[in-house]
């Protein structure tokens, strides 16, 4: 994010075992709050009806489990074979991500037209869906960004270490993230005003939605 990743990463050029460690964690923290992944779960929250903070840090960690799963499959033949997916595969992710935004975002808004009172989520359902998420941003862009990163590290036992990492502390930061903006949106406030907050997120969604599936072909910039 406006290369943040790289001077974080360029602690770790002929770094110690230890300064690496850090960096990685670094690394895995700052990539939670990459904007294509906020909106995602901040979508998912604002449609669920759980209570808001338990919701959240349950679809955080399981996004952040399904993104690690994705980024360590990905990442370790990179590392250790120096294989990368080929540009398209890795623009159909994003363009992939790009829908499951935008598919969230007017669940979101139908649910608002409909009163939230005649969807009745299923929990674990809900659940899957964000690690079935996670799964798809593990093969994104800024995912990818963050391996390349780690695949610069010299040692190779280093480098993998490094990238159990950077998707640990993705998940751990995520579900983190996802947990106080639960409990913002338990608040009695935001909570008494969210039939009409409801479609500001929707709509913020969708935008970003499009956003991003047209940055993901060049058609649009993507500063992050």
């Amino acid at each position: 994010m406006f290369g943040l990743d790289d001077f974080i990463a360029s602690y770790s050029d002929g770094a110690s075992v230890w300064l690496v460690v850090l960096v990685a964690i670094l690394l895995g923290l700052r990539h939670a709050t990459d904007p294509d992944h906020l909106a995602a779960v901040a979508s998912l929250l604002a449609g669920t009806k759980e209570s808001p903070t338990r919701a959240a840090a349950g679809l955080g960690a399981a996004w952040g489990l399904g993104h690690a799963v994705t980024l360590f499959a990905f990442g370790v033949p990179i590392l250790l074979l120096d294989r990368y997916l080929p540009e398209r595969v890795q623009q159909s992710a994003e363009t992939a991500i790009a829908f499951l935004i935008a598919y969230l975002a007017v669940r979101l808004l139908f649910r608002w037209r409909s009163g939230f009172g005649h969807s009745h989520p299923h929990r674990s359902r809900t659940r899957l869906g964000a690690f079935s998420i996670g799964l798809v941003h593990g093969m994104g862009g800024s995912a990818g960004i963050g391996v390349l990163l780690v695949a610069s590290i010299h040692s190779t036992p280093l480098s993998v270490l490094a990238l159990v990492l950077l998707a640990f502390f993705t998940a751990v930061s995520m579900t983190i993230l996802s947990t106080a903006f639960g409990a913002a949106l338990a608040t009695r406030p935001l909570r008494a005003s969210f039939q009409a907050v409801a479609p500001v997120f929707g709509l913020a969604g969708l935008a970003f939605a499009c956003w991003y599936g047209a940055a993901a072909w060049t058609l649009a910039p993507y500063p992050f």
